[in-house]
């Protein structure tokens, strides 16, 4: 529903009910990916596709029948060999669509997602569509830090009031962190199950956010192996350093960006596309770079923030960040020496490492062996909003460092 959903939020705002036909699954070869949709309104008027084409007919008339019934329906579409004429595929997959209808104003998960979506924030619309009827079409908005709409407790034994919606919420900000959409089935108590459990509930997860972004300062081999892991993991990757020698693409090609240019005055001018899900790495090892660069991370930046370094690095830079005004709240944010003790010695390793540290951040876990525990082995706390402190209001000063490094051209170079 993501491309087509500015010009949704146009029909929505007019207040008139109208229908909303999505992909939720698709298997063999089929012209749409899942999330792709086809809205029709009360005056007959359509946008967007399912299909390409191929049963854009049928789709459409199941749109009109349900905002005259008012009740979601899930059809699926194939192709048949015994009838050439029937409405299907002819490419010869299968598709599965949810058709939805909507009355603004009356579904504030559905109100809050299409808002939010629109307005170009990551959201994620988490829509039952399989399971008890009273279930199907239920919708929750999901967000870093909340979620909007309820779903109504499933009848029967074994179901637990709110651990489902618990349940879907959880898996949902995790899919959005990553930028996935796809089908997930739970038990009534809200328990991961298998598409074909006999009380299974399927939830439609469509997401919509640009990947987290990972900020990799000081153009080293650590630095390499890190890029490479950060990756892997789903993160946009920047890799960040004032010396245009090192800092080059062919050293960093895993990068999605490889940008020459002083730390600090990069972090700055990202700012404003810095989020909870951010991870800022540092990795320069020389106090004129980190203490500024540390110093503004870790009063902007909500997320991860681990620097690079020996336990005396560690305190010696500590000192530094107190003398230019850091508080003891701002510096416990500092994971320094970064990454988990695992014994690492090689850049892959200490990759490793630094990657582990990372997802238990994200996913509050303890960092211990899971033998060593007991209780559910997944946990999705979700990113925690912490405030925000301007360095002004803070009464730090300024760490004096030169304008310009000598032969420094503020040029990014791509990856």
């Amino acid at each position: 529903m993501l491309d087509i959903a500015s010009q949704l939020a146009g029909i929505h705002a007019t207040g008139r009910p109208y229908a909303v036909a999505t992909v939720i699954r698709v298997a063999g070869s089929a012209p749409r990916d899942p999330g792709a949709a086809l809205a029709v309104d009360t005056d007959g008027e359509a946008l967007g596709s399912v299909s390409g084409g191929c049963v854009e007919g049928a789709v459409y008339e199941l749109c009109q029948e349900a905002i005259s019934s008012g009740r979601p329906v899930v059809e699926q579409f194939g192709y048949s060999d015994e009838d050439a004429f029937a409405v299907g595929l002819s490419c010869g997959g299968t598709l599965d669509v949810l058709v939805q209808p909507v009355r603004p104003g009356q579904d504030p998960g559905w109100d809050e997602g299409l808002s939010l979506m629109s307005a170009g924030r990551p959201v994620a619309l988490a829509r039952v569509v399989s399971g008890p009827a009273a279930l199907l079409g239920s919708v929750l908005a999901v967000t870093a830090g909340t979620h909007t709409g309820t779903l109504p407790a499933p009848a029967g034994p074994g179901a637990v009031p709110g651990a489902l919606e618990r349940a879907v919420v959880a898996e949902t900000r995790a899919l959005l962190e990553l930028g996935r959409t796809g089908t997930v089935t739970f038990a009534p108590d809200g328990r991961p199950c298998p598409p074909e459990g006999p009380a299974a509930i399927g939830v439609f997860v469509e997401s919509y956010a640009p990947p987290p972004r990972m900020l990799v300062f000081g153009a080293i081999d650590f630095a390499a192996a890190v890029t490479r892991i950060g990756r892997f993991l789903g993160y946009r990757v920047t890799v960040c350093d004032a010396r245009p020698v090192f800092a080059t693409a062919r050293r960093f090609p895993d990068a999605d960006e490889v940008v020459v240019d002083w730390p600090h005055r990069y972090l700055e001018s990202q700012a404003a596309d810095l989020d909870s899900r951010t991870v800022v790495c540092v990795l320069t090892h020389d106090a004129k770079f980190d203490v500024p660069l540390l110093e503004r991370a870790l009063r902007t930046v909500p997320g991860y923030v681990g620097a690079m370094g020996s336990r005396r690095t560690h305190h010696d830079r500590l000192a530094r960040l107190r003398e230019i005004g850091l508080s003891t709240a701002e510096l416990a944010r500092l994971r320094s020496p970064i990454g988990l003790d695992l014994g690492a010695r090689t850049p892959e390793e200490t990759a490793v490492a630094v990657a582990a540290e990372i997802i238990a951040f994200r996913r509050g876990g303890s960092g211990l062996p899971l033998s060593a525990g007991g209780g559910p082995i997944h946990h999705d706390l979700g990113p925690v909003a912490r405030p925000l402190r301007p360095a002004a209001a803070a009464g730090a000063r300024t760490l004096r460092i030169p304008a310009v490094v000598p032969g420094l051209p503020a040029e990014r170079i791509a990856g």
